[in-house]
């Protein structure tokens, strides 16, 4: 997509604020915000559901503790934090100590800072200059995750994250964040760090954003490409960020992870109010990625993360669907299907090329308005012995006045030969609208409870892979 498409495409993208409410009030509860909202209590639930976080090495609750703690007992570098901080505002990064001077430590910018100066920032967290409602808060110490290799040439002083957006255990986006010297080292959007959009199916980056909305192609300053790093243990990061969204409870989920040098992949919060600049980085909006996997029946970690890879995932994707005029979908897709009284399904459907129309189960069909249809059809036409010998003519004769019969079919399978019902339902696939005529079969025994046959893949093409 170009960045003259996308901006005339962009209306619908800036009015996701008020579109996210739909989300962040009905998904997150207050009960779970608390998590997103307390680093420390956030930091206790992941280890206990064994989630990589970086390890604490003390806190400091009140002007007591201030005065009485050990400073002795903090190591060469750490990072200093408040609790309920937001925005990255109020962190504090030592990165070594100062040789020959007593409890003195050396900062990114190469600046000294020492227990007065430390006492004076704790003293500011402790009276809620910080926190997200001004209340008193506490602040904490701990041990300062170290630069990868693979980011040294991108980020300045400081430790890039990456973002992914969770919802309904499926990863739907993704970003880089790399603090550059107007942020002063923080990988924080609003402060003048850049965010680089990464495609879900590979872990590479995309398009790089800077100043929240002015596109680049190379990190300023330097000749360094920003699209087509490889993030490293990129698929173990979308399996951290959705189990930390089922542990947390908050349905929709920004997910921060680092990566440190000698731990790899470790989470730094998890924040319940994610903010928008991640739709332009990735030039797409949340709302209909939201949409595309709202009331999707994801039973495993390992099967919300595949979901998302395949839907929002590949450029190479995109460039064989303009050049074929064709949507590339996997052998696995959420379909929504609209049936009688628009009462409508969202459900995982079987990608059948082998198959020549599509079917539904019969309870699916019962929950879309065809009990009546199919109880009908199966009292006159339950086994296809007794129709066989008829003409295609004599078969419609014997049908009657069937309630929202569109046909019938014989098909021939595997398991034999079926004379099956027909009726018209709405097929929502990889967003276009199909409207068909799809057969009712018993597929209780199967694992998906509907297959999209050939004649309504017309404007598909099918990747196995996925």
């Amino acid at each position: 997509m170009s960045w003259s498409t996308f901006l005339e495409q962009r209306r619908g993208i800036l009015g996701m604020n008020a579109r996210n409410l739909d989300y962040i009030r009905p998904y997150n509860p207050a009960s779970a915000k608390r998590y997103a909202d307390r680093k420390l209590l956030c930091k206790r639930l992941l280890i206990k559901h064994q989630l990589p976080v970086s390890r604490l090495i003390g806190s400091i609750k009140n002007s007591e503790q201030l005065e009485s703690f050990d400073w002795n007992t903090l190591p060469i570098s750490f990072a200093l934090k408040p609790n309920r901080g937001f925005g990255g505002e109020g962190i504090l990064v030592v990165y070594g100590k100062k040789k020959f001077l007593e409890n003195t430590w050396v900062k990114a910018d190469g600046s000294l800072i020492t227990v007065d100066d430390l006492k004076s920032h704790i003293r500011n967290i402790l009276d809620g200059s910080f926190s997200l409602s001004n209340t008193s808060d506490f602040a904490f110490f701990e041990e300062r995750i170290k630069l990868a290799k693979i980011f040294k040439p991108y980020a300045f002083k400081g430790i890039p994250d990456i973002r992914v957006i969770v919802f309904n255990s499926v990863p739907i986006m993704a970003m880089l964040r790399l603090p550059t010297r107007e942020s002063g080292g923080r990988a924080n959007l609003k402060q003048g760090a850049i965010g680089v959009g990464i495609d879900l199916a590979s872990g590479v980056t995309t398009t790089a954003i800077w100043k929240q909305s002015r596109i680049i192609e190379y990190l300023p300053g330097s000749g360094f490409p920003l699209s087509g790093i490889v993030i490293p243990q990129w698929k173990e990061i979308l399996h951290m960020a959705v189990e930390a969204q089922r542990v947390s409870g908050l349905g929709f989920l920004g997910a921060d992870i680092a990566i440190d040098r000698d731990q790899g992949p470790v989470f730094l919060e998890l924040n319940a109010r994610p903010g928008l600049a991640i739709q332009v980085a990735n030039l797409d909006g949340l709302k209909a990625r939201l949409e595309r996997v709202s009331g999707l029946k994801i039973k495993t970690i390992g099967r919300g993360v595949r979901v998302g890879m395949n839907l929002f995932g590949g450029e190479i994707q995109e460039e064989v669907e303009e050049i074929s005029g064709r949507k590339i979908i996997g052998v696995i897709e959420p379909v929504r299907l609209i049936g009688k009284n628009a009462k409508s399904i969202t459900i995982e459907a079987k990608i059948d090329t082998g198959a020549g129309f599509s079917s539904i189960d019969d309870d699916l069909a019962a929950q879309l308005g065809f009990a009546d249809t199919v109880a009908a059809f199966r009292a006159m036409h339950s086994d296809y012995s007794k129709v066989k010998h008829l003409t295609p003519i004599e078969r419609r004769a014997t049908l009657g006045n069937i309630p929202d019969l569109a046909g019938t079919t014989i098909i021939k399978s595997s398991h034999g030969v079926s004379y099956r019902p027909m009726v018209r339902v709405t097929l929502l696939l990889g967003g276009i609208e199909i409207n068909t005529k799809v057969s009712i079969i018993d597929r209780e025994s199967l694992k998906y409870p509907a297959i999209i046959g050939r004649r309504n893949l017309n404007a598909f093409l099918v990747d196995v892979k996925k």
